[in-house]
């Protein structure tokens, strides 16, 4: 008998996200992603639950009704909460609260041509900046159409100069996004739209090719006329009603005089598509949105154009527009999931959806309005945008996959059931409190609007009493909101990206806390099901299925939301260049509103490769005088993380195997710290230390940074340090018991025995699992082929620069000099970047720090500075008896010189090789890396994320930040961008 699943309302009013509720005698653990998420984005003062933010987001909605209906519809919201609306990410942190920042995600902000003055409504370009700044630091994001700002060249009469064009504006706008902190401490985001007839519009797209304007998204606004144009193959015009300067005259510009708009110039259509094309192809932007289609649906044709949408391009919207948004959790309204008596509720989703349109009209009362003119356009029109989320989720809950025709049929059901309860729901609203002012029903349902394709019925309703707002749907992207408040389902539209990953997220102290995150449906299908049960067929990822699948799903929607969609099409890296164009043609034929795509490809990003590499690297060789070692290429990597990022917390506590090293100059114990194997299958060492009072000198930190190295995922790469150790020279070679049997053995010196037996165990460990040694060529290498060179880079006799500083410890009498060998590499954007390869030490120090030398200088040639940061980290509060000192501290700000007390020689050295990293620009002084490459990553498995190409992740510096359900997401650490 299937499992019964009721969550209509959805019980969780004190104790989600710990845990959900399922059934009466079934409950679904929360994700502890979801308490981070709610706690850091969402939750204010004492608030700890989702069942807190709730009470405090339908307080604040009610108050804007009748003082003696207050109560009545605090109730009622606070059930539609429950039952599966989710305010967007503003409503949800601001409302009720005693910040002055706005309920309102997006807005649109008009720039004209002029510099401060205003013209047919569109103030000048820095009056503009100053209205968007403030939008953005009340917590809104903005979106902005260019086109009015005259071309390059053009000629500036008032001054007789000429133009410098809207992409240096834009520059301005750029800057000005990145300095101004939005309300609940995050970045604005912004759109900007040129429209692909004006003149600059081939700079414009090709903008961001090398990394400028990185606080846009950006669209080309593209017209009938053109793409007709591009389908004859024919001429297209670029225009502006800005006189060309001089040398544009003297090129061919002329006045059309039907137009009324000087021609700058003519290409083919073709030729500028194919711009587009490539552009997008190659960097995900600029994205396209068809105009005359977003005009032509406009219910409000009748009295606004439309040039330009919100960042995330789910609306529309005139100058001054917002975006009030909400969505419905589709999966809470599924019941009997995976059983074939799995059912929508409809009854239930019509209840919510009903509430949630007068919540959303709520919203326009009790935000903060940035601007008087965001205020006034909201009050004459009412725009609102309720849509659903989780719509992947909620198919796979009914067991339909979701590029497939009944999954599409499902899909449009739903769509169909949420426009008419919104439509008649606003219909009763305008009974109540009035249609909005703008409205004139017989303007309202001519031409070709959205509004004149409504049911009959329904229309005949909205004419007898108004409508309260002039569009009500839009599908938006998710993002956080679904990780706080949904368990993590599907983001809007989107099928799921990945059934699980990791997401490693910076702590306030610069380390890293990592987390699983799974898809709401798939852990809820194991947990009904158990964690062996097979995934059905329905279970189909983003990734899995084809672009032409995403597209008809939008297609089938589309149709049935009045302002649009936000929707990525995934495709992949070696997807053909013509059926990729073919995609936007396809769209534009549809009556889309516009389209956006994501192709993985090496023009993004600068993240390794996933593919291994099949050749070792070479040491490298030079000749010649004062030059620094110089590598051709990069190996590729595979791409692989620790099995803990630290050591495991251990409550119950863990096994460890000792060992008593003899050596001349007395005893101490050698500890190998074991675990259960991931596999089940026998012991696994993870972690290494020494004890006794006879230990030598500094080699407790050997011990320290091998550890981690026996948390990697590379037995080679163990092997490889291992290999380093056991030729490590001392004053006093001798000869000391061997396990298993005691039998004596010579040894170089402390450290090369001490390696001999801690390989001894790991072998027996393997052997006892029935694996092969950890020496074994058979397992994967994803450290160890990350590596620029297997051995120290070789140079000519004319030698190399190197990097030099001395040490001094008084307590412990040592006086010695660190040296830093270092190799040029070729950095991500062509140009070479100076890396150490290399430490070794002379003077007077213990010379079992040789050892610690020689496993540095492995981990300074992993390619990713994250690898020797992390380990350099872990030895800057490695502490030794009667070995702390003062000296002075690097890298400080402004010439600053400050002494400070160093817990060890180790400890101070670390800190130094930090600064040489920070003084190559590799890592910061605090010993993180300014840009990964992503070596730590996730491996990679059916139901995990593989790490992606793309722009440079604000969190984690790992070039891997993909356009992913409309929004930014990092696939090395999960960082989720600003939506939902």
């Amino acid at each position: 008998m299937a499992q019964a699943y009721d969550r209509s309302p959805f019980s969780q009013k004190a104790t989600m996200p710990q845990s959900t509720t399922i059934s009466p005698l079934t409950t679904l653990p929360g994700q502890a992603i979801s308490t981070e998420v709610l706690l850091e984005k969402y939750s204010k003062g004492t608030e700890k639950t989702i069942a807190d933010v709730n009470q405090r987001v339908a307080s604040a909605l009610a108050k804007v009704e009748a003082p003696e209906q207050q109560a009545q519809w605090e109730a009622s919201f606070l059930t539609t909460l429950e039952a599966g609306f989710l305010p967007a990410g503003r409503i949800q942190s601001a409302a009720g609260t005693d910040l002055a920042a706005t309920l309102i995600n997006c807005f649109v902000q008009p720039v004209g041509d002029s510099i401060a003055h205003v013209e047919d409504g569109h103030p000048g370009i820095y009056t503009a900046l100053t209205e968007a700044a403030e939008t953005m630091r009340r917590g809104g994001g903005v979106g902005y159409d260019f086109s009015r700002i005259r071309p390059r060249g053009a000629w500036v009469g008032s001054t007789q100069s000429s133009a410098s064009g809207p992409v240096s504006y834009m520059r301005v706008f750029d800057r000005s996004c990145e300095t101004v902190e939005s309300a609940g401490a995050r970045r604005g985001a912004q759109m900007g739209v040129l429209r692909c007839d004006h003149p600059d519009i081939e700079e414009f797209i090709h903008a961001k090719d090398k990394g400028d304007l990185k606080n846009f998204n950006i669209s080309v606004g593209v017209s009938d006329e053109f793409m007709n144009a591009v389908q004859a193959d024919a001429d297209f015009c670029l225009v502006h009603k800005a006189e060309p300067g001089a040398a544009q005259k003297e090129s061919g510009s002329y006045h059309d005089q039907n137009k009324g708009m000087w021609v700058y110039r003519k290409l083919k259509a073709r030729t500028l598509w194919d711009q587009i094309m490539r552009s997008t192809y190659d960097h995900a932007e600029p994205g396209v949105l068809f105009l005359d289609q977003m005009n032509r649906d406009n219910n409000l044709a009748y009295c606004e154009t439309i040039a330009s949408t919100n960042p995330c391009a789910e609306q529309p919207l005139p100058p001054y527009g917002c975006c009030c948004l909400g969505s419905i959790d589709l999966t809470r309204f599924i019941h009997e999931p995976f059983s074939e008596a799995a059912k929508f509720d409809k009854e239930a989703f019509v209840k919510v959806a009903r509430v949630a349109v007068r919540m959303l009209d709520n919203v326009l009362d009790a935000t903060v309005w940035p601007l008087p003119q965001q205020q006034a356009e909201a009050n004459s029109k009412r725009r609102i945008g309720l849509g659903f989320t989780g719509l992947g989720d909620a198919l796979v809950m009914l067991n339909l996959r979701y590029d497939t025709a009944s999954a599409r049929d499902m899909a449009r059901e739903i769509s169909v059931l949420m426009r008419d309860t919104a439509y008649q729901a606003s219909s009763d609203l305008a009974q109540e409190r009035g249609a909005f002012p703008l409205f004139n029903a017989d303007l309202f349902f001519n031409g070709q609007s959205f509004a004149s394709r409504l049911p009959a019925t329904l229309k005949k309703k909205i004419r007898q009493h108004g409508l309260r707002n002039s569009h009500l749907l839009s599908i938006a992207p998710t993002g956080t909101i679904s990780l706080a408040f949904a368990d993590n389902a599907s983001n809007g539209i989107e099928p799921a990206f990945s059934w699980t990953y990791n997401r490693k997220k910076r702590m306030p102290d610069g380390s890293f806390k990592e987390y699983a995150v799974e898809d709401h449906a798939w852990r809820l299908y194991r947990h009904l099901k158990g964690n062996n049960a097979p995934l059905t067929d329905a279970f189909v990822t983003a990734l899995e299925m084809s672009a032409q699948a995403h597209a008809e799903m939008v297609a089938a929607v589309a149709p049935y939301i009045d302002t649009a969609i936000s929707k990525t099409v995934n495709v992949p890296a070696d997807y053909p260049y013509e059926d990729f164009q073919g995609l936007y043609t396809q769209a534009w034929q549809s009556g889309l509103k516009g389209l956006a795509t994501y192709r993985p490809n090496s023009v993004l990003g600068s993240v390794l490769s996933v593919t291994p590499t099949t050749t070792p690297a070479k040491p490298l060789k030079i000749d010649g005088t004062n030059h620094r070692l110089k590598l051709d290429r990069l190996p590729t990597a595979v791409l692989s993380s620790l099995r803990w990022p630290g050591r495991p917390t251990l409550p119950g506590g863990n096994t460890a195997w000792t060992f008593m090293v003899h050596h001349p100059f007395g005893d101490f114990a050698l500890f190998i710290g074991e675990l259960p194997a991931q596999d089940g299958c026998g012991l696994q060492p993870f972690e290494v230390w020494v004890n006794g009072a006879e230990q030598p000198r500094g080699l407790g930190a050997l011990a320290k940074t091998l550890s981690m190295d026996l948390r990697a995922n590379d037995p080679a790469w163990l092997a490889l340090k291992l290999d380093a150790l056991a030729t490590v020279t001392e004053e006093h070679p001798f000869e000391m018991p061997f396990p298993p049997h005691g039998e004596k053995r010579p040894f170089p010196g402390v450290v090369a025995a001490t390696a001999a037996v801690i390989r001894w165990r790991c072998d027996q460990l393997a052997a006892q699992s029935g694996k092969k040694a950890a020496d074994s060529s058979a397992a994967a290498t994803p450290v160890l082929d990350a590596m620029f060179s297997r051995n120290e880079p070789i140079t000519g006799p004319s030698g190399t620069l190197a990097w030099a500083v001395d040490v001094d410890n008084p307590a412990t009498s040592e006086s010695f000099t660190v040296t830093l060998k270092e190799v040029n590499l070729p950095g991500p954007d062509g140009n070479m970047v100076t890396r150490p390869c290399a430490v070794g030490f002379s003077g007077n120090y213990p010379r079992a720090m040789d050892g610690l030398a020689r496993l540095l200088s492995l981990d300074m040639r992993v390619i990713d500075p994250a690898w020797i940061g992390m380990k350099l980290r872990k030895l800057l509060n490695y502490a030794e008896p009667l070995g702390h000192f003062m000296a002075f501290v690097p890298g400080l700000p402004n010439g600053e010189k400050r002494q400070q007390t160093w817990p060890s020689t180790v400890a101070y050295i670390a800190r130094l090789i930090i600064h040489r990293y920070a003084m190559l620009g590799i890592l910061n002084e605090e010993g993180y890396p300014l840009r990964d490459m992503g070596v730590l990553d996730t491996p990679e498995t059916r139901e995990t994320t593989k790490t992606m190409a793309g722009k440079t992740c604000p969190e984690c510096g790992n070039p891997t930040v993909i356009h992913k359900d409309g929004c930014d997401f990092c696939t090395a650490c999960g960082y989720v961008g600003q939506c939902g």
